[in-house]
């Protein structure tokens, strides 16, 4: 990975590099937009850049891939002895983006 940028987004970070597909929570955008990330640090040719004032005008851009959810992981909780058990199952949902650009 030469170029790579890392942002921000949902409380998580990610390493991305441009032509990346990431999952990541759900933006609320549909397939197709645009979507912007500031990053919180960039590694090109110059080294690793990671000054807010160098930062300032650093963007990652990205195209919407597809929204989802993920397979469902099965919540189980027991309490031996007690005749206690709840079983229950989540799907996150998600937002697929393909990194078009770090500039």
């Amino acid at each position: 990975m030469e170029n790579y940028a890392i942002i921000t987004s949902g409380s998580k970070q990610y390493v991305v590099a441009s032509g990346d597909v990431v999952r990541i929570e759900t933006l609320g955008k549909e397939k197709g937009e645009e979507v912007t990330f500031t990053p919180i640090a960039v590694k090109d040719n110059n080294g690793l850049l990671t000054d807010k004032e160098a930062l300032k005008d650093k963007t990652v851009t990205g195209a919407v891939v597809r929204n989802g959810r993920a397979k469902k992981i099965v919540v189980f909780k027991m309490k031996r002895r007690k005749d206690e058990r709840k079983k229950r199952g989540h799907r996150q949902n998600f937002t697929e983006v393909r990194i078009t650009g770090i500039s």
